[in-house]
């Protein structure tokens, strides 16, 4: 399912949720014909990219008015100039005619590219005006060519497509025979990727979810603290993807300082890996634990947690090991997931959301009702609070909704449930307790299938 805001999704318990699932495979193709097509289409693209920014014009932007706490403020952005990208019938028809002088292939290739141009400018932009992206014309890097669904005619009954090159002729891809054939049976094709020595083709299909549960996620760099009032709180280990990154680091320091290069691409390639593969079997195996379920995590900026100038360096270095935002993207194609702003969740009490100004220690205290709880913890609890209560008009009705009784709420934060990745197995290992927490070991297959975890009930 695509990451949404806060804003747009409003799910309830029990509520139908349309998931989006989406997989990708490739199929090997050696055509000369192919590596032609990319070559055209990789120096075409970056012509239409070139035309697109010499016509860009570039406007002053002007200062934001908005009311705080009954005070008018002026915010100012990142960027004091504003790219305006051209757009209108007369300027297509130019960049359209431009590319099509000397064109060997179809004429939807030229469509096909213009609008990747488009898209590779407006992702620059917005980047720009976040203070992410110099102000520098987009390089096209890498070799490939995107393929319109116009431009294909796929037969589903026979498990091939037909892809338009030039007028009258085609080429022929089947996955028939393939080792991901019966994973994707009954599954819609995308818009394929043409590589030199490979064909990716995405699958689409669609899921109905009913939410039962919502658990809100703090990310943190050992582990994920969620809560759920069915369950309490809930501790996912992310220690066996640290020690990945801490090892691996130190491999390519030696290997970089002996000037062994094969040996540190081949430590980057075995890292990337083992990182993914763990990614993999986390967001497999969280829907299959708690399935059902809406997942609320943080809408995370990882460029301000590794900035020089607000995080210092030991920190800033075990921030950049944790790929946040890849966890939450897997997770999310697995099982529903929202995201709500990360604004002061740590520092805002989960019982009478007094906020401190400052929050150095490990567990929050609040000075105003002396409620005292680990920060984490303290954040799950508000960040579930953020998605159900939503804001404007609607946060008095929405305050009732799913969210569980001061007595409840106090009881269900005794609890606390510990889980962790298994190298095999369908379900995390888990067990109850406390801050005590096991050595990891690999699952047997046969292990797996043990029943869903018993929710809590207060005595």
């Amino acid at each position: 399912m695509h990451v949404k805001s806060m804003k747009s999704i409003d799910v309830r318990e029990g509520s139908l949720l349309t998931l989006e699932l989406k997989r990708a495979y490739y199929v090997p193709v050696r055509d000369p014909r192919v590596s032609d097509l990319i070559t055209w289409y990789f120096v075409t693209l970056q012509k239409a990219i070139d035309i697109i920014w010499d016509n860009i014009r570039w406007e002053l932007r002007k200062p934001k008015l908005v009311r705080r706490n009954g005070v008018l403020q002026t915010l100012m952005g990142l960027k004091l100039h504003n790219p305006i990208i051209p757009k209108g019938e007369k300027f297509n028809r130019m960049l359209r005619d431009e590319l099509m002088k000397d064109n060997p292939y179809a004429a939807h290739w030229v469509d096909a590219i213009i609008r990747k141009a488009y898209s590779t400018i407006k992702s620059w932009r917005k980047r720009y005006l976040k203070g992410k992206a110099r102000k520098a014309k987009p390089r096209i890097k890498r070799r490939f060519a995107k393929c319109k669904i116009t431009l294909m005619k796929i037969d589903y009954k026979e498990k091939s497509i037909r892809i338009t090159m030039k007028p009258h002729e085609y080429l022929e891809i089947t996955w028939r025979g393939t080792w991901f054939e019966k994973r994707v049976e009954g599954w819609l094709v995308g818009e394929v990727v043409l590589k030199d020595d490979r064909i990716i083709i995405p699958f689409k299909n669609y899921k109905i979810v009913k939410v039962m549960d919502i658990i809100g996620w703090d990310s943190n760099e050992l582990e994920l603290t969620g809560y759920t009032p069915r369950t309490g709180f809930i501790h996912l280990d992310l220690r066996p993807l640290q020690s990945m990154k801490i090892v691996y680091e130190k491999k390519k320091r030696i290997a970089q300082s002996k000037g062994k290069r094969e040996l540190y691409e081949k430590y980057v390639r075995r890292e990337k890996n083992r990182v993914k593969d763990f990614i993999n079997k986390l967001a497999s195996q969280l829907p299959r634990t708690f399935p059902n379920t809406l997942h609320i995590f943080e809408d995370l900026e990882k460029d301000d947690m590794i900035d020089k100038g607000r995080v210092g360096k030991g920190r800033r270095k075990r921030n950049a090991r944790t790929p946040w935002k890849t966890i939450h993207k897997m997770i999310g194609g697995k099982a529903p997931i929202v995201r709500v702003p990360t604004r002061n969740t740590s520092k805002t009490c989960s019982r009478c959301r007094f906020k401190v100004r400052d929050l150095r220690e490990q567990e929050f205290e609040c000075p105003r009702c002396g409620f005292k709880m680990n920060r984490q913890k303290n954040a799950a609890v508000n960040i579930r609070r953020r998605y159900l209560e939503g804001g404007g008009r609607k946060k008095r009705r929405n305050r009732m909704r799913g969210f569980p009784h001061r007595d409840e709420l106090e009881e269900t934060m005794k609890v606390d449930l510990w889980a962790g990745v298994t190298q095999s197995g369908q379900r995390l290992m888990t067990w109850w307790g406390d801050d005590r927490k096991p050595h990891m070991k690999p699952m047997k297959p046969r292990a797996s299938r043990r029943p869903h975890i018993k929710q809590y009930k207060p005595p």
